[in-house]
């Protein structure tokens, strides 16, 4: 045999003993694995969407970080993700601040200002450029949490059995709305809030516990089926804009390489767009749907209507601000970036 000939043999071999080693061979294991809790169930587009900024992050680190990213309360309840990222239980969360308000009134300043902003890229601006950001990890990193970055879904639409043509119709309506701001605000406007969490939205509806609600965005309303009860939506909406912060254990994050914080920062600057982009092009479809059904009225608040709700919230936040120290720096901070830019 000469040499020539055996060449190709040992080159074929070769390869098939580098091919076994390959298989054999177990993946590499991530530096960092963490476990991220959300303020959504599985089956939501948010929940989607979360997964995919995970899963971007794992892309752009080469590997090197995963993220677990579980729905409301796979880990402990939607209210108590703070504490257990602060003390590691969970690595990470991504959900509305609001829901921490019971340990200071500043989480539901920051985390949904009520009829603070006409749209989503208003209250991102003023998250990344205002002095928002700044001031939610002053709030936050005593918790020993640090604010990746801030995120949006944009105007909640509020579903309603009554027609809402101008605020004297919230006089004496039932409407859903969580503990905190928005529901001093809409009890300053007339209406009688009623504390129900998320989940209990359909059945208060159906079964007239409720006449309205405050809950999210109205593709997901009309997906759950609320229009089928609540026939007077209001699109698009006036009151709500919740925020979604990203955020992780602040030991981990400050022990992090430049690198990967860059990387982290840089995903949710684009999940913070995804979020806004994608939710609005689903709402979108739906409003178009449900302009289709002729039992449906979509109510678009008229502008001096919305000034009106406005200047009742404007009162509020006020009184908000007298809570404490870092509610009035919150006051004074989204009062400034409004007056600036005309929208006060």
């Amino acid at each position: 045999m000469t040499l020539q000939s055996v060449t190709p043999l040992l080159k074929g071999a070769a390869g098939a003993v580098l091919g076994v080693a390959m298989m054999a061979a177990p993946a590499l294991a991530a530096d960092y694995e963490w476990t991220f809790q959300t303020s959504e169930t599985a089956g939501e587009p948010q929940f989607k969407i979360k997964q995919a900024w995970a899963d971007n992050i794992n892309e752009m680190s080469g590997g090197r970080i995963e993220i677990e990213i579980l729905p409301t309360g796979a880990v402990v309840p939607h209210n108590q993700t703070l504490d257990a990222v602060g003390s590691g239980i969970l690595q990470g969360h991504l959900t509305d601040p609001s829901y921490f308000s019971g340990l200071d009134p500043a989480f539901s300043m920051l985390g949904n200002l009520v009829g603070a902003w006409g749209d989503p890229l208003e209250f991102l601006e003023y998250m990344q450029y205002g002095g928002g950001e700044e001031l939610y990890n002053e709030l936050v990193n005593p918790y020993n949490v640090q604010l990746i970055g801030a995120a949006a879904t944009g105007l909640e639409a509020l579903v309603s059995k009554k027609p809402i043509r101008t605020v004297e119709d919230l006089q004496g309506l039932k409407l859903r709305a969580p503990e905190g701001m928005v529901y001093d605000i809409f009890s300053k406007a007339g209406a009688t809030p009623v504390n129900l969490p998320g989940s209990e939205v359909y059945t208060g509806l159906e079964k007239g516990v409720i006449d309205a609600a405050d809950y999210t965005v109205f593709a997901t309303n009309q997906d759950q089926g609320l229009h089928s009860f609540a026939r007077y939506p209001s699109y698009p909406g006036f009151h709500s804009l919740p925020m979604v912060a990203v955020s992780m254990n602040k030991e981990i994050w400050d022990g992090l390489p430049d690198d990967l914080k860059a990387i982290m920062s840089t995903a949710t600057d684009a999940l913070a767009y995804d979020l806004v982009f994608k939710l609005k092009a689903r709402d979108l479809v739906a409003v178009a749907e449900a302009r289709a059904d002729p039992d449906i009225e979509i109510i678009d608040l008229p502008a001096p209507e919305r000034k009106k709700f406005r200047a009742i919230a404007q009162q509020e936040w006020a009184n908000w601000a007298k809570r404490n120290e870092m509610t009035q720096k919150v006051y004074d901070s989204v009062v400034v970036f409004l007056k600036d830019r005309n929208l006060l």
